[in-house]
């Protein structure tokens, strides 16, 4: 496995406002993760926290 990059908390607020942003104009919590650069279990682990 590789090394886990560590973003800080302003930069995982960005993102999930980035895949919010894109699920309201259309687009499925998976493609809009993938385009975030993160994958979709990420996103739902930082969602349910």
């Amino acid at each position: 496995m590789g090394k886990a990059r560590k973003h800080t908390p302003e930069q995982i607020v960005n993102i999930l406002r980035q895949i919010e942003v894109a699920v309201a104009n259309g687009k499925t919590h998976t493609i809009a993760s993938r385009e975030a650069g993160i994958t979709e279990q990420t996103y739902e682990r930082r969602v349910i926290q």
